[in-house]
């Protein structure tokens, strides 16, 4: 019980801390982009007159937010999604660090921080990178599926060639992480989309230097704190053969 409580409390610290450093990030990278790329969003116009619809017509006007209010809530909207995303991602990886049993701190746990950027933002990016919005997409549902199996198998072939001894296992998370790319992501018929191409590949760049940012406080701090706790308890540990040889 213990050991879950210490779990959760390093998890929480680490998630609000790396929430809160890609939330500011955020605000001077990716969030102009996403404002820019709203001016270019196809927008399909009511009925005509005559009842007949027409096509969709691109809108290229002023980008959103259009008041202040708007502007703190949605300032707000993101910084909450980061801060919960943090302590979920950060209570995963943590967990992962358990049960590897091996001894963390800081710089080990950035290497576990890697790790999770690697198999969350940067494997699956190769098959689907970061969208703005106005950009053409294949459906939702088969993206997120894609995204959790191009995920799940890369940190699945990561924790095999790092941990397995058995040729099989790492074969097999090999061929886990490599599957998804081979069968290919989802993508809609038409590439064509109204964002310019160079706005969209700018955002994919610093959305995933946002990521990596994220995941590298992510995994530094809980590596730092988790390896602090179980610092504090090996004197305890240590002493109890002392007691029984008197």
């Amino acid at each position: 019980m213990d050991l879950i409580r210490r779990l959760f409390t390093a998890a929480l610290v680490a998630g609000v801390l790396s929430g809160t450093a890609a939330s500011v990030v955020q605000q001077a990278t990716t969030v102009p982009l996403i404002l820019e790329a709203e001016k270019y969003e196809v927008v399909t116009p009511p009925p005509a007159a005559d009842g007949h619809q027409h096509g969709p017509v691109r809108e290229v006007g002023e980008g959103v937010p259009t008041s202040a209010g708007e502007a703190i809530q949605r300032v707000g909207l993101t910084i909450a999604a980061n801060l919960l995303t943090g302590v979920a991602y950060a209570l995963l990886l943590g967990a992962a660090i358990l049960l590897a049993g091996r001894p963390v701190d800081a710089r080990r746990g950035l290497v576990w921080g890697m790790g999770g950027f690697v198999a969350v933002s940067l494997a699956p990016s190769f098959g689907l990178p970061p969208e703005l919005p106005g950009m053409a997409g294949a459906e939702l549902e088969l993206r997120q599926l894609w995204w959790l199996a191009a995920a799940a198998g890369a940190g699945a072939g990561m924790l095999a060639l790092a941990f397995a001894r058995n040729r099989a296992v790492i074969a097999a998370g090999v061929l886990a992480a490599a599957l998804p790319h081979v069968l290919g992501a989802p993508h809609p018929e038409s590439a064509e989309g109204a964002v310019p191409p160079a706005l969209a590949a700018h955002f994919v760049a610093q959305s995933l230097g946002c990521a990596a940012l994220f995941w590298a406080i992510l995994g530094a701090s809980c590596g730092w704190l988790m390896g602090g706790l179980a610092g504090a308890a090996e004197p305890r540990a240590a002493a109890l053969p002392q007691a029984g040889a008197r």
